[in-house]
């Protein structure tokens, strides 16, 4: 269940409690995010949207662990990230947190095995046990065929699926997407939605993306709005979340 009033209570797998953030520019303070208040329960599919400059890539961020917030906390299974030191949060963001960005960020001369590998060569793991995850994370994209190709071999819905695979290989507890359909056609961004729906249902991710697209916001369970001061879900009244400023 997603709550934006801050009364999710303390089984919520995410709790953002009373969140600000600050920008300044030159000599102006620029309120981006002011006492938002929200809970996601674990295997919730959450959309955000707004327009330009409404603050949805700036949650995302201190969500990830990316940024830290000017006042309030976050609270991720337990884990309040919001005062941990820079050297603790990269480690919490390498277990608990997966990345899918618009742009794939893969690296042109590793292979799609490589770059799905990469999040994997900082821990532990065996080769072998890197190699097993890896080819998990690809099988479940679907490219189990396509391990050894370079993403220049690959067509954008394919590259975006390795990128999937990368958010996925080291089962984080969950995924932050910013605009992950916003480079492709419709059919490769009908696939790529219906790959992350997938982990939502049969493989109990929680996922919170970001998108301007109402037939991807669609596919989410809930659909929450940031704009002028305000987070509203869908079809309710303004909740006492506020937010404003730059995305």
């Amino acid at each position: 269940m997603v709550k934006v009033d801050g009364n999710g209570g303390d089984s919520s797998l995410i709790q953002v409690r009373d969140l600000d953030k600050t920008y300044r520019r030159g000599g102006e303070e620029i309120h981006v995010l002011q006492g938002l208040n929200l809970d996601v329960s674990k295997g919730e599919f959450v959309a955000f949207m707004g327009p330009s400059g409404s603050g949805k890539t700036t949650l995302l961020n201190l969500l990830g662990g990316l940024d830290v917030p000017t006042r309030g906390s976050i609270t991720v299974a337990g884990d309040e990230i919001t005062h941990m030191s820079a050297g603790k949060l990269t480690e919490w963001r390498a277990r608990h947190v997966g990345f899918i960005f618009q742009m794939y960020n893969l690296i042109p001369v590793l292979t799609a095995f490589q770059n799905v590998e990469l999040p994997l060569l900082l821990t532990k793991l065996s080769k072998a046990e890197r190699r097993a995850h890896v080819e998990t994370a690809l099988s479940i994209v679907g490219l189990a065929d396509r391990m050894q190709h370079f993403p220049r071999q690959l067509s954008g819905g394919q590259e975006q699926r390795v990128t999937i695979a990368r958010a996925i290989v080291s089962d984080p507890t969950f995924l932050l997407c910013d605009e992950p359909t916003g480079d492709l056609d419709r059919k490769s961004a009908d696939e790529v939605m219906a790959l992350i729906q997938e982990l939502v249902s049969e493989h109990h991710k929680t996922v919170l993306m970001v998108t301007h697209d109402p037939l991807v916001a669609s596919r989410a369970h809930t659909t929450l709005h940031l704009d002028k001061g305000l987070l509203v879900e869908a079809g309710s009244s303004p909740q006492t979340v506020s937010a404003g400023g730059v995305a």
